[in-house]
């Protein structure tokens, strides 16, 4: 698909927050792009009255025309210190990463009150809706309004997404992972997640656009799981060289006993050491992390 970088401004020229949404960082998950263009034209619709300004963004622009996940490697993993403070283009998610950079630069030069953000992804494998939260700024209490799955501790193991970046420069928020990528209620979870995103931060009043309420009770009251909260316990990263299949049959957030059987790595089994809960098992041909362990915790 094609997209531009902006896909959509939206304010009622009021003082208030900046919800800064971004959508297509894979290039293979169109959901939440396609999402936030029905927002948008709802929005210039009905025109509701908001507090602040909503920003939708567009990721990987060039892997999403590709309907590919990446070009040269992952644009979740190049948010690093290093990368930031460089500013070379070493590939072509590089140059992405720093487009996207400025896009949030120039906005942010305006006086907003707070800044939110909100980062739109789907799953290789079947998936209930949920929340990746890392535990700094008020990103945790602030994802505990929103009624799904919440999995602490994802951005703390892997460095270089762009929720870690978004975090570390001061602006709370989240990763919301909507569903399996070819899945329809992927785009009706990232649509109903949008408008509570923009009723928690921005005070829309929901009842003022014309989708209501179906395009959020989709999500909160048909889609979503009820709120529980997760931790991380371990990630079984990927050699570049190495061959790995996981077992079939695996969703998010499946369980899964001590002995059991995830996965064949290099001819070798890889057998689980807990009773838990597996998360993102991965079953397509890109990225490095084969599989997460996480159990669940008290919440907030």
């Amino acid at each position: 698909m094609e997209v531009d970088r902006i896909i959509g401004k939206y304010s009622s020229d009021k003082k208030g927050p900046l919800l800064f949404i971004t959508a297509g960082i894979h290039g293979n998950e169109p959901s939440g792009v396609k999402a936030l263009q029905k927002v948008f034209k709802e929005l210039n619709k009905t025109k509701p009255i908001i507090n602040g300004t909503v920003l939708g963004v567009a990721g990987n622009k060039k892997a999403l025309k590709e309907g590919v996940r990446y070009i040269d490697e992952d644009l979740n993993r190049t948010w690093t210190k290093e990368n930031i403070s460089s500013r070379v283009e070493k590939s072509h998610e590089h140059k992405e990463m720093y487009e996207i950079m400025k896009v949030l630069e120039d906005e942010s030069r305006e006086a907003f009150t707070e800044r939110y953000f909100l980062d739109c992804h789907t799953t290789s494998s079947a998936s209930l809706p949920f929340i990746s939260v890392q535990e700094v700024n008020d990103n945790d209490v602030w994802a505990h309004l929103f009624p799904t799955y919440i999995v602490r501790g994802f951005s703390d193991i892997i460095t270089g997404d762009i929720d870690h970046y978004l975090s570390r420069i001061g602006i709370t928020g989240f990763v919301f992972e909507a569903g399996q990528h070819t899945s329809d209620e992927a785009q009706e979870n990232h649509e109903g997640m949008i408008w509570l995103a923009l009723e928690k931060a921005c005070d829309l009043n929901l009842e003022e656009i014309s989708c209501y309420p179906e395009c959020v009770t989709k999500f909160s009251e048909e889609n979503a799981p009820d709120q529980k909260t997760f931790e991380i316990l371990y990630r079984h990263e990927l050699d570049e060289k190495v061959s790995f299949a996981m077992e079939s049959g695996f969703e998010n957030f499946s369980k899964i006993t001590k002995g059991q059987l995830l996965a064949k790595e290099n001819g070798h089994k890889v057998i689980s050491k807990w009773d838990a809960h597996i998360f993102m098992p991965l079953y397509q041909t890109q990225g490095n992390d084969g599989f997460f362990v996480i159990k669940e915790v008290s919440g907030s």
